[in-house]
């Protein structure tokens, strides 16, 4: 028994690929998720603080570190972890969270900078996606059936290209992407669907859960599980913040 998931990351052949003796279960996963994300909560805070004092000093190199080096960085790992798949994935994917919180924090602070009071409403804003998803999951009106999932997941790797193409353009070249940072009606219009994919792809994560819950998976799969919802989550985030900037703008 085979389940695909729309996480890049998740490929068909994941179950086979991961062993253990203990098995996966819900209150495993959301332990590790409530792990990942406290990681992530913190990390940003500091990075927000560290890019206050930077902001208020005229210091943008310190911000810059940790945005790019937080993107980059987790980019990184994120590839090592599709393609090592370690047996104890913890480790790689505290190191991710502890990425992901330098970039979101950084970005978040120069965000509020313009827009004051925009994290407030984009963390609330995902609250209520994250909250939203999970009953429409739970109450069975989208299923992710195997059509549904390869779907959403070609459409999250293309947009992943998209924005990969994009940072390559705003560090080498004086150009930039079409509408994609725009705040005009077409590029509302394109954050807007970019956020409906990532709202959409919570729906696979949550059945690559609960598959592995009914298939007895190993008990490392809970990672994965709570890693894929953490990606998820934290791109629903970005969005929301995206989105907002743009109407405000």
């Amino acid at each position: 028994m085979r389940y695909t998931t729309s996480n890049p990351i998740m490929t068909q052949n994941f179950w086979s690929n991961i062993t253990g003796q203990n098995t996966m279960t819900f209150q495993g996963t959301i332990g590790k998720l409530a792990y990942l994300l406290s990681i992530v909560t913190i990390t940003g805070i500091i990075s927000a603080y560290l890019s206050l004092d930077a902001l208020a000093s005229g210091n943008s190199s310190v911000i810059s570190g940790l945005t790019w080096g937080g993107i980059l960085g987790s980019v990184v790992v994120a590839l090592m972890l599709g393609f090592m798949r370690p047996a104890n994935p913890a480790p790689l994917m505290t190191i991710y969270a502890v990425l992901m919180g330098m970039f979101v924090g950084s970005i978040s602070l120069l965000f509020e900078a313009f827009y004051s009071g925009i994290i407030i409403q984009a963390a609330f804003g995902t609250v209520f996606i994250t909250g939203a998803m999970l009953f429409i999951y739970s109450s069975r009106v989208i299923k992710p059936t195997p059509t549904f999932n390869k779907v959403i997941g070609s459409l999250t790797v293309s947009i992943m290209l998209m924005y990969a193409v994009s940072i390559m353009f705003t560090m080498f070249t004086p150009f930039e992407i079409p509408y994609l940072h725009t705040s005009g009606p077409i590029g509302i219009g394109i954050t807007l669907f970019i956020l409906t994919i990532a709202a959409l792809s919570l729906i696979s994560d949550f059945g690559f859960i609960e598959s592995g819950v009914k298939m007895n998976a190993p008990k490392s799969a809970e990672w994965w599980g709570a890693f894929g919802v953490l990606v998820t989550i934290i791109w629903i985030y970005i969005e929301m913040v995206r989105l907002l900037s743009k109407l405000r703008d």
